[in-house]
């Protein structure tokens, strides 16, 4: 009889062994349960939060009264990013910044950073970041590593020009993580200014999870974010510590500025703490500024910080002016930003939020707004 012992009696029923099977399987079940709730979550967070929405750039320099030249930049994994040169002081040989907006922008909400460069004699190029403002839609999620390499070679585009002499990175948000990726990558990034960076990758998405307003407490949002940063990662095959600005600030050894906003509600300004601890630890100083009514976006438009912009890369790219006086053209520049309707990210506007978000995860086929569903990435991004 299938389930008993084999020196069993046939004639003796056997009725023990078929329900402690049974119970095996029910506690089995019970114990997977959670793991397979987390593999949920996260393969459905990847689809609602790897693909951001094109933005096309609604304006070019000249709404500025800003020279420039259509540029492509080749990076791996692209057919070219579309981008802008903003030459300073008509072209004259100097020194040169490439700057890198964030998540779900374009070059042209760059533009008034440049205006205030190029006043305190910093050549420009601005490019979109591969999935943004006028490059094609991606088929494998987006995280800080293709910020890194995008910002990679934006700067290399940047230094082969015969005008520029030296370049720094600037860049915003993901673009700032993008950018100590990119100077711990290239020895030849003579600074890094990174502005409203969120430190770590698991840090990163519990911020998710809090814009979307998904209840979850932190006992369980904690393990939950570790497990789904991971699964967010692994189409593309990066490592936590391969897409860290902490890792990246502890490796990189150029002059780093570190700038947040005291009333940053995406990425609050604890993130800024969190990067000056990882670059005490690794006995590497870097400066900082906080902006005390600043909050994510558009702290250019206060003049401290264009002061302090403008100064640390005179200092640190020598030249072409004079840390003071390349202080006081770029806060002679009003640097207001690109009129453009201010909209939440499109996982969070599409997230209903609270209890609904999570029983989601019980529907067979959750409905999922905006990127490509699972069943068209290639293989490797199945899983």
């Amino acid at each position: 009889m299938p389930g008993c012992p084999l020196d069993s009696p046939r004639s003796v029923p056997c009725t023990t062994s078929v329900p402690r099977l049974r119970r095996a399987g029910i506690a089995a079940a019970i114990a997977a349960t959670p793991f397979a709730l987390a593999y949920r979550f996260a393969v459905v967070y990847r689809r609602r939060a790897g693909f951001p929405r094109p933005r096309p750039p609604s304006v070019d320099p000249s709404a500025l009264g800003l020279a420039f030249e259509d540029v492509v930049v080749p990076s791996p994994g692209t057919s070219g990013l579309p981008g802008w040169f903003l030459p300073a002081r008509g072209g004259e040989p100097g020194p040169g910044v490439a700057l890198i907006h964030g998540w779900e922008s374009a070059r042209d909400r760059t533009l008034p950073i440049a205006e205030f460069l190029i006043a305190a004699g910093f050549h420009c190029l601005t490019i979109d970041v591969r999935g943004h403002g006028a490059n094609p839609p991606e088929t494998l999620p987006l995280s800080a590593g293709e910020f890194g390499t995008d910002a990679l070679a934006a700067f290399e585009a940047l230094i082969a020009r015969p005008e520029v002499t030296a370049g720094a990175i600037a860049g915003h948000s993901l673009g700032g993580i993008g950018a100590l990726l990119a100077g711990a990558a290239d020895p030849r990034v003579a600074a890094v200014v990174a502005t409203s960076a969120p430190a770590e990758p698991n840090q990163l998405t519990r911020l998710t999870f809090r814009l979307a307003n998904l209840p979850i407490p932190d006992p369980i949002a904690v393990p939950l974010a570790w497990f789904t940063t991971r699964m967010y990662l692994r189409p593309r095959g990066h490592q936590v510590r391969n897409v860290s600005a902490s890792m990246a600030l502890a490796t990189t050894d150029e002059p780093v500025l570190l700038i947040h906003g005291a009333a940053d509600d995406v990425v609050p300004s604890a993130h800024l703490g969190r990067l000056l601890a990882a670059a005490e630890r690794s006995g590497r100083p870097v400066e900082s500024l906080i902006v005390p009514e600043g909050r994510h976006s558009w702290l250019h438009e206060f003049e401290i910080y264009r002061r302090t912009v403008a100064a640390f890369l005179a200092r640190a790219l020598g030249g072409p002016y004079s840390p003071a006086e390349a202080a006081d053209r770029a806060a002679a520049v009003p640097a207001l930003r690109i009129e453009q309707p201010e909209e939440e990210f499109t996982a969070v506007a599409a997230e209903p939020g609270g209890l609904r978000s999570l029983a989601l995860l019980a529907v067979p086929n959750p409905p999922i707004p905006g990127p490509p569903p699972d069943a068209d990435l290639p293989a490797e991004a199945a899983s």
